[in-house]
């Protein structure tokens, strides 16, 4: 299991700045997430970055408790 924060449009989309979301892999993982918030979130994460434990990661990453994984939408601004 890891601790899945949320941020942005993110964190709006889901209505929780965090989850725990069970899965092997970081993929796993966000897959499971990306089920249970449906498809507003799943199609912005397409465009979001993923951390595991501080550091990105590609998403092939085994899942080791504890995990905090930070998915991060894009950021516009000026």
């Amino acid at each position: 299991m890891a601790t899945v924060k949320l941020f942005a449009q993110l964190r709006e989309i889901a209505g929780t700045k965090e989850a725990t979301v069970e899965g092997d892999t970081v993929a796993e993982v966000v897959a499971n997430a990306a089920a249970g918030f449906g498809t507003e979130f799943q199609a912005l994460l397409k465009h979001c970055r993923i951390w595991l434990n501080g550091e990105p990661c590609d998403g092939s990453e085994a899942v080791e408790e504890p995990a905090e994984i930070a998915i991060l939408p894009p950021v516009s601004g000026g």
